[in-house]
């Protein structure tokens, strides 16, 4: 018989429906919405072959999305963190490509669908604290991203004139906040590689990247 769950969470068994689900209201129109991911897989090709290999890879991509936010649900209930609600469309839904770059397209599409992902972010970068040191060293070793306005109408050098660099305390709060944001960043990483771990998918729906199937790809 053939299994009628994509993946099961710690025994929580997740419907194939609510994959088809989240494929079948995500546009495939436009760069940036949240299956940006999708359109990559097999799309120069339009032999029966390649399209059935991107389908699978959507497949695949859109079980991943679906898990993440069961995870995160079960992360923020054990902290009691309680996500907002979401009322926008998931088919409205984008995605910057800045996020796809910086995240890869199954977290940033998680981020864009998932209130509980953004709200178990949002409590990982509250707990980051970034030492005083790492600020300054950011700032000393970053000084072409503090040029004052004039100097950056002629082109000046930062390396060469400390006049034509911004005082350390008009832009420290702001660095302080940007490396607290990363490290946000990288705890979701961690906390998301060790919360899949015990995941259990079903044939046909595992991860993009595992290369126990023909089809795995590395980037997510």
């Amino acid at each position: 018989m053939t299994e009628d769950y994509a993946a099961r969470v710690r025994g929580k068994p997740i419907p194939k429906q609510h994959v088809e689900t989240f494929l079948g209201t995500s546009s495939p129109r436009g760069a940036g919405r949240v299956d940006v991911r999708l359109r990559r897989v097999g799309a120069t090709s339009h032999d029966a072959a390649a399209q059935a290999r991107r389908h699978r890879q959507q497949r695949r991509w859109a079980t991943q999305v679906i898990v993440t936010d069961e995870l995160a649900r079960r992360a923020c209930a054990e902290r009691g963190l309680t996500p907002p609600p979401d009322a926008r469309p998931m088919h409205l839904l984008t995605i910057p490509e800045t996020d796809v770059a910086d995240l890869g397209s199954i977290v940033a599409a998680a981020l864009a669908h998932s209130p509980a992902a953004r709200a178990l972010l949002a409590a990982l970068e509250r707990e980051q604290e970034v030492p005083e040191t790492a600020v300054r060293d950011y700032y000393d070793r970053n000084r072409d991203r503090f040029l004052t306005p004039d100097a950056l109408r002629t082109g000046a050098d930062p390396y060469a004139e400390p006049a034509d660099i911004q005082p350390y305390e008009h832009v420290r709060d702001g660095i302080a906040q940007e490396l607290r944001h990363a490290a946000a960043r990288r705890a979701f990483f961690d906390w998301l590689d060790a919360a899949r771990a015990d995941v259990e998918y079903a044939e046909g729906h595992e991860h993009p990247g595992d290369p126990t199937h023909q089809d795995h790809e590395h980037r997510h």
